[in-house]
């Protein structure tokens, strides 16, 4: 156990131009000698989706060193985390090496976040695991979400750390009626997608329920929409640019927005707000 100091802390609100529509995470600045155990009781204490923990880099590319944590564990990536940290350190008195960019070193890997006008994009880490769930585990998320499996136009794993899956079904509608059983997929990290009508300000509609990390519905997710982007876009399921919305259902309004470069990057992107400056005592 270290003995407690004093240290920088920001909440920022992340995936929404409107403060506290979005996705909160917790950040503390200086995550220097604290030890696992003590990240993982203030990441409970905070009971957000995730909080993380910024240390100096271990690689020479990288402008710092990200941990993150929810509830129940720790996480190797997540999305909203990694926007929302960026903005922090940024806000903190961070100065990348890179004047349009800054490179995170997580347990994923280096992670590149661009530098927009009022936003921040990640690049989508590759993918650990993808192709179509097999049967056995398709047939427990359809009977958690109480649907038949006729109503699932396709499926996939998507996971780039954090252990995602994702069904698609026809509409942003059916998305939104999901009424899960979470205790029939208690270790699931699993997402539903569907279509807005045309016309929409966005394409999709996003639901994220992560039981497996403590979290029954994230209000916006940023990994998993990077793994669904890299999917679609792959596969002519969505154009190159498109928007989804998330949060809906939580009261909450999160718009990210998703761009496939021709070699394949896919960049997650949205707004970044610090909504708590202050302290911590860790």
């Amino acid at each position: 156990m270290t003995m407690p100091r004093t240290r920088s802390f920001m909440q920022v609100d992340v995936f929404s131009a409107q403060p506290y529509g979005g996705n909160p995470v917790a950040v503390v600045l200086d995550g220097t000698d604290l030890a696992d155990e003590e990240m993982q009781r203030l990441a409970r204490w905070t009971n957000l989706s995730e909080t993380t923990f910024v240390l100096p880099p271990t690689a020479a590319e990288a402008d710092y060193r990200l941990r993150i944590y929810t509830p129940g564990g720790e996480l190797p990536f997540a999305g909203h985390p990694t926007l929302g940290s960026a903005r922090a350190w940024l806000e903190g008195g961070g100065t990348p090496q890179h004047a349009d960019r800054i490179v995170q070193e997580c347990a994923a890997g280096l992670v590149t976040v661009r530098r927009g006008d009022g936003s921040l994009s990640f690049a989508g880490p590759p993918r650990v695991r993808e192709g179509a769930l097999d049967d056995a585990y398709l047939d427990q998320i359809v009977a958690a979400f109480g649907i038949t499996r006729e109503r699932v136009l396709a499926h996939q794993w998507v996971d780039n750390g954090p252990g995602w899956a994702v069904v698609q079904l026809a509409t942003a509608q059916d998305v939104l009626a999901l009424e899960p059983d979470l205790s029939l997929i208690p270790t699931a990290m699993v997402g539903a997608i569907g279509a807005h009508p045309e016309g929409s300000s966005h394409h999709f509609e996003m639901r994220t329920f992560a039981p497996g990390a403590g979290v029954p519905e994230d209000p916006a997710c940023g990994s998993m929409n990077a793994g669904v982007g890299q999917w679609l876009t792959a596969i002519g399921g969505a154009p190159s640019a498109y928007r989804v919305s998330q949060g809906t259902r939580l009261g909450r309004a999160a718009s990210i927005e998703i761009t496939a470069d021709p070699d394949g990057t896919v960049w997650v992107s949205g707004a970044t707000t610090v909504c708590i400056r202050g302290s911590i005592t860790a």
